[in-house]
């Protein structure tokens, strides 16, 4: 039984997969190594600094700096299960790929995107009670009552992705082997299939619609409610602060949903630039977070400035 030939049905599937990331500058894939490096290491040192401020810091142990520190420990493991072996791919040429490694890759893109979008989404719970119940904060922003979002965030993200990994794991591939990306992604995965694959793309849809828009919206709504309520009770200071706190989360938020939705929208140009979409939508907010928290929140600015000073003087 050829396995290459398309038409070809039955027991055959493939077991190994060649990941072709940017196929259109397969003769200059080495080039591509050192901008890529450089990024993943960029995003490593940025979040990992913010994380180790935080985590050194009492000042800083409180449910808002939790769920920030928490969103740059879901940017770490999201880049650490694509870059390490997309680079590996780059330099050596080894993108092969095996079926169970392609499919706890796609686990572990998924899951980490679904829940960083709910992180986000405690982040404008979160702001809500601050501003909206200033006097109940405290007692209704626990550290128990976080443990049971993020527990609720981590199960939500695997209810949605494991049927997508136990579908794409029951089809047949018997045509090509090659991926058209330097991940595994779900349609890149299931696009290769002899088999029906109808139920995949429709659960695939759906979980995009709930979390790309679904999310999106719940999160303008509420910040809506939080911004009217800004305006109306806090003045001064403190109307600047909560107006400074919430433009903060939601320029993060808005960064994050604006580049899933255009790599949702980039279907029908070519391979390459669907790869260069979904390479800004995986790595672009994990590089840039650092700046906006790093830079724009005091508490944690002076922590890093603090960190610094210290060690210049040793």
């Amino acid at each position: 039984m050829d396995p290459l030939n398309p038409n070809t049905t039955g027991v055959f599937s493939h077991s190994e997969f060649l990941l072709l990331g940017f196929p259109g500058l397969s003769k200059t894939r080495q080039f591509l190594v050192l901008p890529f490096l450089t990024i993943y290491l960029v995003i490593l040192a940025g979040n990992s600094l913010v994380i180790s401020r935080i985590w050194a810091e009492k000042s800083l142990h409180s449910p808002m700096y939790v769920l920030i520190a928490l969103l740059f420990a879901v940017n770490i493991s999201s880049t650490s299960a694509i870059l390490p072996k997309f680079l590996l791919g780059l330099a050596f040429h080894w993108n092969q790929v095996t079926l169970s490694g392609c499919l706890v890759q796609m686990f572990s893109i998924y899951f980490f995107a679904i829940f960083e979008s709910g992180i986000i989404l405690f982040m404008a719970l979160d702001r809500y009670v601050a501003i909206c119940r200033p006097l109940h904060y405290h007692d209704i922003m626990t550290m128990d009552f976080l443990g049971r979002l993020i527990f609720i965030g981590m199960t939500r993200s695997s209810v949605m992705v494991i049927p997508l990994v136990v579908l794409a794991s029951t089809v047949h591939f018997c045509g090509s082997n090659i991926i058209l990306n330097f991940a595994c992604e779900n349609m890149g995965l299931i696009n290769l299939a002899c088999s029906d694959t109808s139920l995949s793309q429709i659960v695939g849809m759906a979980v995009r619609v709930i979390v790309t828009v679904g999310d999106a919206v719940l999160l303008v709504m509420s910040y809506a409610k939080i911004l009217h309520a800004a305006m109306k009770i806090a003045v001064g200071k403190a109307r600047h602060k909560a107006l400074q706190t919430c433009s903060n989360h939601l320029s993060v938020a808005m960064m994050i949903y604006v580049c899933a939705m255009s790599a949702s929208i980039v279907m029908d140009i070519s391979v390459d630039v669907q790869n260069l979409t979904s390479a800004i939508y995986y790595l672009f907010p994990a590089l840039i977070h650092p700046v906006i928290y790093g830079l724009r929140v005091k508490e944690i600015k002076v922590c890093i400035l603090k960190a610094w000073k210290t060690t210049r003087s040793m």
